[in-house]
């Protein structure tokens, strides 16, 4: 059986993780949610017109 706290001890995160992780956190990310109020904006403003 497995003994997860012994596996959690065990556990290093690898370098390539840390990397992405540093240059994500340096870049605005889009997601769905910006995308429709995006949408949405452009959509009320040629409504507007």
């Amino acid at each position: 059986m497995i003994q997860f706290e012994e596996e959690l001890a065990k556990f290093k995160p690898s370098k390539e993780i840390d990397e992405v992780e540093s240059t994500l956190r340096g870049q605005t990310v889009t997601d769905m949610t910006d995308i429709l109020a995006e949408i949405l904006e452009e959509k009320e403003k040629n409504s507007k017109v």
